[in-house]
C-alpha cells in the first residue's frame, strides 16, 4: 500500500472493507447531494427501498441522510450526483462523513449498516418520516415547531432534537421490525430506541432519564468495537439476601 492509500485508509477505515462488499443491481436510484442540508435529494426512485427509507420534507421532496446514502451506494442501489450532475464515488461520501459528519459518525454508520442488513427499518431518532403529524418520542412542542418550516429550518430543528443529551448519552436511532406493509404516514411506535455508547456505560439514573424520554418505547444500548456491534439493555433486579 502506497503512502497516499495508507493515509486514506487511516482517515476512512471503511474504504477497503466496503469496497469488497460493493454490489451491483439492475434497479438503481439517483440522488443529488445538497451540501447545505447535508442530505441527498432523491431525484430518481427505483425499486421498493424508498417505502421505508428517507424522509419527505415540507417541499414534498424525498431526502436521505449520509448513512442511508452510503448503505445503498455500497450495495449498488444508488448513484449520488453533485450539483453538476456528475457521479460521486464512495470515497467522497466516506471523506464527507469523516470530515463533516452531517449528524453521523463512523460508529453510527456501523450500527445503521448492521441493523439495516438484518432487515430492520431504521431512522434517526426524533426525525419524522414525513411532515404529517405522527406519534413519536419527540415532544408535542418539538413537532409543532417542526410543522410549517422550510427544509433548511426543519434540518436545524431536527439536529437540535437529536443533540439532547443526558451527560453525553443521547438517543440515536428509532428501530422498527421488518415489515413489508410499512407506511411512513402511519409507522406506529418503534420496536425499540437505540442509544450508542461512546464512553463509559450510563449510570442507572441516566438510564432512567433516557427511558423517560422514550415514553414507554423500549430503550436499548449499543457498543461498537472494531466493527463488532453489540446491542443490549439494562434491567433492574433485586438480589435476595443470603443467610
Amino acid at each position: 500500500m502506497d503512502a497516499g492509500a495508507e493515509e486514506d485508509q487511516h482517515r476512512n477505515p471503511f474504504l477497503n472493507a466496503s469496497a469488497t462488499r460493493l454490489q451491483f443491481r439492475s434497479e438503481v436510484s439517483k440522488a443529488c447531494w445538497d451540501d447545505k442540508l447535508g442530505m441527498g435529494e432523491i431525484i430518481e426512485k427505483k425499486g421498493g427501498i424508498w417505502t421505508s427509507t428517507g424522509v419527505t420534507r415540507c417541499s414534498g421532496k424525498l431526502y436521505c441522510t449520509i448513512e442511508e446514502i452510503i448503505f445503498y451506494m455500497e450495495r449498488g442501489a444508488l448513484v449520488l450526483l453533485d450539483t453538476d450532475g456528475d457521479a460521486l464515488d464512495l470515497k467522497y461520501t466516506y471523506t464527507e462523513l469523516a470530515e463533516r459528519g452531517y449528524g453521523c459518525n463512523l460508529k453510527s454508520l456501523e450500527v445503521y449498516r448492521h441493523l439495516k442488513s438484518l432487515g430492520y427499518i431504521i431512522r434517526r431518532h426524533g426525525v419524522p418520516w414525513t411532515m404529517k403529524r405522527e406519534k413519536s418520542c419527540s415532544s408535542e412542542s418539538d413537532r409543532s415547531l417542526i410543522s410549517g418550516m422550510d427544509d433548511e429550518n426543519v434540518r436545524v430543528m431536527e439536529e437540535m432534537i437529536r443533540k439532547i443529551e443526558i451527560n453525553g448519552q443521547k438517543l440515536d436511532f428509532d428501530v422498527y421490525l421488518p415489515n413489508s406493509h410499512f407506511r411512513k404516514t402511519s409507522p406506529g411506535d418503534p420496536y425499540f430506541i437505540l442509544s450508542i455508547i461512546s464512553g463509559k456505560p450510563p449510570s442507572s439514573r441516566e438510564v432512567k432519564e433516557l427511558e423517560d424520554i422514550c415514553k414507554g418505547v423500549p430503550l436499548k444500548f449499543c457498543h461498537v468495537d472494531h466493527g463488532r456491534v453489540s446491542i443490549f439493555s439494562f434491567e433492574k433486579s433485586n438480589l435476595e439476601t443470603l443467610p
